[in-house]
């Protein structure tokens, strides 16, 4: 059974940092590029970074940039997202994901397996 398990979500103060992680069983990613997205209730799932199999490639919103750092470590079947300067507009539940191969990184249709996701509160 393949399974993406995120975890590191919290509440923290504005201006905090937290890290999330993402742990994949069942199959290895590591051919894969992976994502972050995230989604507030009622709202669209939103892209908020996506890494290179690799990890040499990194891609950020604008809304993250400078902010966040993603990153992999295949050895160990993880990404993580390292959240600096976290504001209260960063609420929301956070999903890892894993890229089919094909199209764009933005799109979350492009992505094929999911986690559960891990719920990240900003207090101000």
């Amino acid at each position: 059974q393949v399974q993406l398990v995120e975890s590191g979500g919290g509440l923290v103060q504005a201006g905090r940092s937290l890290r999330l992680s993402c742990a994949a069983s069942g199959r290895t990613f590591s051919s894969n590029a992976m994502g972050w997205f995230r989604q507030a209730p009622g709202k669209e799932r939103e892209f908020v970074a996506a890494i290179s199999w690799s990890g040499s490639i990194t891609w950020y919103a604008d809304s993250v940039k400078d902010r966040f750092t993603i990153s992999r470590d295949n050895a160990k079947n993880t990404v993580y997202l390292q959240m600096n300067s976290l504001k209260p507009e960063d609420t929301d539940v956070y999903y890892c994901a894993a890229h089919n191969g094909g199209g764009n990184y933005v799109s979350d249709r492009h992505y094929g397996y999911w986690g559960q996701g891990t719920q990240v509160t900003v207090s101000s």
